[in-house]
């Protein structure tokens, strides 16, 4: 048995007992007296679980919060594709331009590892790179 039970259950007899010896004419005094602790200890047993509770859903956020958030979504590799092709059009020009083929291959390399790092950065599994979640607290390892 709980020591709060058992707390309750030596506030009850003392009640009853008091009733006892008493009479009947202060019954209600006493009954009130009891429901008032009993309701005490229910709201103090409430307000733990809420506390505990509003604790576990801070740590929740606080952990998703930690976490890497996925950004591999179809419009941004679209929205990058685009932005790379149209930007491998003045750079092709330029490089190719001012240092003929080396210019152009030098610019064309920074466009590959530009979109390289950012497949990476989308997709970890991608390059052999993997990630795993531990246990139940939501920490990613690589």
């Amino acid at each position: 048995m709980d020591t709060r039970d058992s707390d309750l259950k030596k506030e009850l007899d003392a009640t009853l007992h008091a009733r006892r010896e008493l009479g009947e004419e202060y019954e209600s005094a006493l009954v009130d007296s009891f429901l008032e602790k009993v309701d005490q200890r229910i709201d103090a047993a409430v307000e733990r679980r809420v506390r505990r509770q509003y604790a576990e859903r801070q740590m929740a956020a606080a952990r998703d919060a930690r976490s890497p958030r996925p950004t591999d979504s179809w419009g941004e590799r679209f929205g990058f594709g685009i932005v790379s092709m149209v930007l491998a059009v003045p750079l092709s020009a330029i490089g190719g331009g001012v240092a003929h083929l080396p210019g152009l291959l030098v610019s064309w390399a920074g466009i590959v590892g530009v979109n390289v790092v950012q497949a990476a950065r989308t997709n970890p599994e991608l390059f052999g790179r993997r990630r795993r979640k531990t246990g139940q607290d939501g920490d990613w390892q690589e």
